[in-house]
């Protein structure tokens, strides 16, 4: 075995006047800059392509000869400068956050995520939770907000998709050179890589940080492949998702209390912590340790802290999608930690890792970051109630909707996933404020002002690209797999670039059930066989390596894929990443999703359709649940839910039998003299209209601003005041009200309107006596809680309004309050009494878990 004795590294050289190249190359703003990825394609189009679209490779790669050539090449040099003064410019300019808000503008919020999607050729995403994260801090980037990601650095990443010849999924993991990615390693002020140390079990664990600059926004990987390490400890970060339960524990303390050391590291300190997912739930002990450290308060004082400045946003509608640790892992990995660094006991740390108070063997991360952060919000409408649902049991007596599980629909960074073509048509038509604020629908209702005739043309254009490019992929899929000259000669002719095409991209979950369209394969070659209303299928995505059943989900459509009959209709394409994405959304006409209702949290995919004139075809969950309307696209079903499943599956296969038979195919077939779909193009420019201003990263960018981040960083800062004095008070009174709430009493009530009917327009009127103890009319709100008597177990059915305290002195410790309700309605209504807590620094009243009804 040899060994190194020392360690160097080479950089592309570059001709002096191409040095902005380097620059360019090294912030992923030319990701969504369609200029400056044309720039890095003049330099070389085969090498671009061979490279997984990576500038940095590329740049290393080609020829000296060839960069002489284009340093003395006018029309290169005028371009390059083009893509950098737009670079300059972005970087430079006064930005939404600038305009509307006068903070410091250090980082002070950080965004914790396990993966980021940023572009193909850094492999460190698997999915939709990585494309999300990578779309908010581009999003992030464009609003000017004080943000920055932190992450883990997977020297393999995800696995890479290859299917055998009889269309079985086989994983490839190629080891990714970090020192050949648009990124740079972190160095100390000596130009020597930033190190840092951690406790783990036995032993200490070093890793290094990288910098991926994404616009104005820096996100930092975690590196745990350095040789102070075992080789054991080297792989901690080897695979995204990989390993054993121990392995996914080491990963998730590295980034939640490795991410927040680091940061510290570098000098930022954030105000406001941002988990995205449960992953790195750890990092809210971190900040409870410094807090305790550096400003000398309690774990509690701490603890009360953190949880006015952290926000976690959950992912999964199931409770088997968490990680959940046994609680033996917990102790190997955190008994030191909790007694020695946190001085907590072991039944006060245990109960932080549940909602319920009842820690059966598991200590649950979404359950743990729950517990720390006020702010909490699940990625759709539809999505923020089955989180209530799904976490009912830890809000005792609070009525359903009052659970405060918020939501904010995601989104997608539209620049990121729009075809270039059809950006020159909006800017052409929308104007340039289009790039500045895609949400801004204004902007939007101009796509009325486009020609048909243009709209139907850029997207038919796209169309014949992405023919092009999965029968080029079929034709390397076969290759690779040594198919013979005729099945290669086959994949020339798949698929036709005039047809009504489909689009299926996505992860092979069982839930997903990528296989309904095939649940009838005579009436589906019915319709892909007629050749007067030609339809196809274009057909991507990964099973995760140990899920057999979704293995034989892509086994069976590449089985019917080579049906003689069908195999020029449905074409599978391996591998499916953010390049085979591109093409797909952006040439696709209608985009299918079926997931088995309500399994969906949010779904990204068919949002990136929209911009570039694509259209849904969706069973209602998700973000389609709350986005759908006849005007925009097409749903699969009501919005039901079965107990059976196989009835629904039955059920759900039929409707998209006759969606497409009896509304998509006939209008998209539709044609006026000139050969134009004309009721078709008005759907689309209504999906773009209507959903495009709403379903992308600026707008959900916004939302996680205005309701938490400034929220969290205005609470942070009010806390801080006088030395945390107010912070010290806040945990004192908590302490006082926890200690006093059972002695709260209903001590009576008198309806002042009783045994009358009243008339619309009147008011309900109420008196109560309530015993109070050791608190005051300051500490609690009492309020009357009152509906319809027929609906009062439906969500949103209920409302309440507040009472006045009457006596502002205590009378033998009863305080006198009275309520009226307003007659709004007819119906028959009943009420009843509660108390909350009352504070003016509560994110919620519910938040201490306290609620008192009457009896």
């Amino acid at each position: 075995m040899i060994n190194f004795i020392g360690q160097f590294n080479v950089i592309p050289s570059l001709p002096k006047t191409l040095e902005p190249l380097r620059e360019i190359a090294f912030n992923l703003y030319w990701t969504w800059n369609h200029e400056a990825v044309e720039l890095f394609r003049r330099i070389d189009r085969k090498l671009w392509e061979e490279s997984q679209h990576n500038p940095i490779i590329m740049l290393g790669r080609t020829d000296q000869k060839r960069l002489v050539e284009l340093s003395e090449d006018d029309g290169f040099l005028s371009h390059m400068n083009r893509v950098f003064a737009s670079l300059m410019n972005y970087m430079g300019e006064k930005t939404w956050y600038q305009k509307n808000h006068k903070k410091e503008e250090k980082q002070s919020i950080a965004y914790f995520s396990a993966e980021f999607g940023l572009t193909e050729c850094l492999q460190i995403y698997s999915g939709g939770l990585g494309i999300l994260s990578g779309d908010h801090l581009k999003s992030a980037s464009d609003l000017g907000l004080p943000l920055v990601g932190v992450g883990l650095c997977y020297k393999e990443g995800y696995f890479q998709q290859y299917l055998t010849s009889d269309g079985w999924q086989q994983e490839r993991y190629d080891m990714v050179d970090f020192y050949n990615q648009p990124m740079r390693l972190v160095t100390d002020k000596e130009n020597v890589p930033l190190k840092i140390r951690l406790s783990f079990p036995g032993r200490e664990l070093v890793f290094q940080v990288w910098k991926i600059q994404v616009g104005r926004v820096p996100l930092y990987l975690l590196d745990t492949n350095v040789p102070e390490n075992s080789d054991e400890d080297k792989k901690i970060t080897h695979t995204l998702y990989g390993g054993f339960v121990e392995t996914r524990i080491q990963q998730e303390y590295l980034l939640g209390i490795g991410g927040f050391r680091a940061l510290q590291a570098m000098g930022i300190d954030p105000l406001v912590c941002h988990m995205n997912e449960g992953h790195s739930a750890f990092l809210s002990l971190e900040r409870i340790k410094n807090m305790m450290i550096n400003h000398n308060l309690s774990f509690t004082e701490a603890k009360d802290v953190g949880f006015f400045s952290n926000v976690f946003t959950t992912h999964t509608p199931v409770p088997a999608g968490i990680d959940i640790f046994p609680n033996e892992l917990i102790e190997k990995y955190f008994g030191h930690y909790y007694r020695n660094e946190l001085h907590i006991k072991d039944t006060d740390f245990y109960k932080l890792g549940t909602i319920n108070g009842a820690n059966d063997g598991g200590f649950n991360m979404a359950h743990l970051a729950m517990n720390m952060a006020g702010y909490v919000n699940g990625v759709s409408k539809l999505h923020g109630s089955v989180s209530k649902k799904m976490w009912a049991s830890g809000f005792g007596d609070i009525p359903f909707d009052e659970i405060p599980i918020d939501y904010v629909t995601n989104g997608i960074h539209t620049h990121s996933h729009l075809s270039n073509e059809m950006q020159q048509l909006l800017i052409r038509y929308l104007g340039e404020r289009f790039l500045q604020d895609p949400a801004d629908k204004e902007i939007w209702k101009r796509v009325d002002e486009i020609p048909d005739e243009e709209l139907w043309r850029t997207h038919e254009r796209r169309r014949e690209r992405l023919v092009a490019f999965a029968r080029t992929r079929l034709q390397k899929q076969i290759i690779q797999r040594g198919g013979g000259t005729s099945e290669i000669a086959a994949a020339k002719e798949v698929l036709d670039a005039s047809a009504l095409t489909i689009g299926f991209a996505r992860r092979f979950a069982t839930y997903k059930r990528a296989t309904l369209f095939l649940s009838d394969v005579e009436r589906l070659a019915a319709l892909l066989c007629n050749t007067n209303y030609p339809v196809q299928f274009i057909i991507a995505g990964k099973a995760h390596p140990r899920d057999e059943e979704g293995k034989r989900l892509i086994q069976e459509i590449v089985s019917i894929s080579k049906e003689p009959h069908l195999r020029k209709r449905i074409v599978f394409i391996e591998n499916y990443d953010m390049n085979v994405a591109r093409y797909m959304v952006e040439g696709c006409d209608i985009w299918l999703n079926n997931p088995r209702r309500p399994l969906e949290a949010s779904g990204t995919s068919g949002m990136k359709i929209i911009a570039n004139g694509g259209l849904n075809l969706s069973v209602l969950d998700g973000w389609w649940d709350e986005a759908y309307s006849p005007e925009v696209g097409w749903r699969i079903g009501n919005g039901e839910e079965y107990d059976d499943l196989d009835y629904q599956d039955e059920v759900e296969s039929r409707m998209i039998y006759e969606s497409l038979e009896k509304e998509i195919i006939p209008l998209f077939y539709s044609r006026s003299e000139n050969n134009l779909p004309r009721n078709w193009i008005a759907t689309m420019k209504n999906s773009m209209k209507n959903l495009g201003p709403v379903y992308n990263t600026h707008r959900m960018v916004e939302e996680y601003f205005n309701n938490f981040y400034n929220r969290a960083y205005e609470k942070r800062i009010l806390l801080s005041e006088s030395e945390w004095k107010k912070a010290k008070e806040y945990s004192a009174w908590k302490n006082k009200v926890t200690a006093n709430w059972d002695k709260i009493k209903f001590a009576g009530h008198t309806e002042l309107s009783r045994n009358q009917d009243l008339k619309i327009g009147t008011k309900y009127s109420i008196q109560a006596e309530l015993e109070l103890g050791e608190l005051t009319p300051d500490d609690v709100e009492v309020q009357i809680y009152y509906g319809k008597v027929e609906d009062k177990l439906k969500v949103d059915s209920n409302d309440f309004v507040v009472m006045k305290c009457s006596n502002a002195k205590n009378q033998g410790n009863i305080y006198k309050y009275k309520g009226e309700i307003s007659c709004d309605d007819t119906g028959h209504f009943g009420f009843t009494l509660r108390v909350l807590p009352k504070h003016p620094l509560m994110i919620n009243q519910f938040e201490l878990g306290l609620i008192k009804w009457a009896k």
